[in-house]
Formats: structure tokens, C-alpha cells, sequence
């Protein structure tokens, strides 16, 4: 026999989708276990039941950011150009962040995030970092990191794309350059790593 409706993974899921909702128009501090409830049309017991708390519900929004974002990266197909196919990857990261603002500044950004929630979504965050490493890990089986490795190199390409991210998002980036300076940005680091001595020519 299923359990009671309130229990189900739909649920959950409506549940996500509000907090997520309320998150972004509202901010993190404005997501309540009985707002989220009533956003659905549920009781506060399916919150508790599902979530366990409003940190276990902070924590399922990290979780649904980095499983997405994992997620969208690994679905970029592979080409024979892996070093365009990590630029691709970097510009799911920017649609990312445009539609999903609330989980950007959740997972990624830690934005009003509790200790406890942080924690709680640290293993989602590292199996999204794991598919980064994978395409990254391209680059260096072409010989094109230098004396990087991959976790490095991984590093630095998410410092990138945070950095691109949160600019547009404050609207520092003019619309019309936003596209152009997105894949120059992404493509500068790809071309210094395959230089072997990045200092040679400082």
C-alpha cells in the first residue's frame, strides 16, 4: 500500500519547487516550514516528514542545485574537441545560474545557508565537481594542462564561472556583451593551461 499523499516523491518535489520560488522572490530567510506547506496546498507534517526540518529543506535546495548543475554538465555531449566541449560546460553554468537564481546563491554561493545545511549538501557538491574533473581530465589526456592537474585546473574554471555568474547576476554585465565576454573569459584559462611555462612570457 503507497503512504499518505503527503509522503510522496510529487510531493517533495512541489515542496522544492516552492521553497525555491519563495527563495528567489523573497530570499532564503523568507522560506518557512508553513510557508512552503501552504505554497503547496499541504500540511506542515509533509514538510517534517519529508525534509525533517527547515534546515533538512535548505539542504534538499543545495542538493537540487549541484544535482542539476552535475547533471546539465554531464548531458554536453563530448566532441573530438574537448577543450571547446569544456566551454560548453561552462556556459551551462551561466544558464544555470540565470534560471535558477535561489539555488545559485543557495549551493554555490552559500548565501544565507546554515553550517548545518552547508554540510548536508557537501556530497552533492562534490559528485557535480565530479564531473567537471571528467572534463577537464580530457584536457590533460590531450596534453593540454600543462603542469595542472585536474582538480587545480577545476578549481580555477569554477572560480570562473562563480565570478561570471555573480556579475551578471548584479547586472554588472552589459546584456549586449554578457554571450561574447562569457566564451572569452571561459576560453582564456583553456589556452593558458596548455602553455607549459605560463610564466615564460610575464
Amino acid at each position: 500500500m503507497s503512504g499518505p499523499r503527503e509522503h510522496n516523491e510529487d510531493t517533495a518535489a512541489a515542496l522544492l519547487d516552492a521553497a525555491e520560488r519563495i527563495a528567489e522572490e523573497e530570499g532564503l530567510g523568507a522560506v518557512s516550514v508553513r510557508g512552503v506547506a501552504n505554497e503547496v496546498g499541504t500540511t506542515t507534517r509533509a514538510v517534517y516528514s519529508l525534509f525533517g526540518s527547515k534546515d533538512g529543506l535548505v539542504t534538499a535546495l543545495g542538493v537540487r542545485a549541484f544535482d542539476l548543475l552535475g547533471a546539465a554538465v554531464a548531458d554536453v555531449p563530448e566532441t573530438s574537441r574537448p577543450a571547446a566541449d569544456l566551454v560548453e560546460a561552462g556556459l551551462v553554468f551561466r544558464r544555470f545560474a540565470r534560471e535558477h537564481p535561489a539555488l545559485f546563491h543557495i549551493g554555490i554561493q552559500h548565501i544565507d545557508v546554515p553550517d548545518e545545511s552547508g554540510r548536508g549538501f557537501a556530497g552533492a557538491a562534490w559528485r557535480a565537481l565530479a564531473v567537471l574533473h571528467d572534463r577537464i581530465r580530457r584536457l590533460g589526456h590531450a596534453a593540454r594542462l600543462g603542469e595542472r592537474g585536474v582538480e587545480e585546473a577545476a578549481w580555477e574554471f569554477h572560480a570562473l564561472c562563480e565570478g561570471l555568474a555573480s556579475l551578471e547576476a548584479r547586472c554588472l554585465l552589459r546584456p549586449g556583451d554578457a554571450d561574447r565576454l562569457w566564451r572569452d573569459a571561459l576560453l582564456a584559462p583553456v589556452r593558458g593551461w596548455a602553455t607549459h611555462d605560463p610564466w615564460a612570457a610575464a
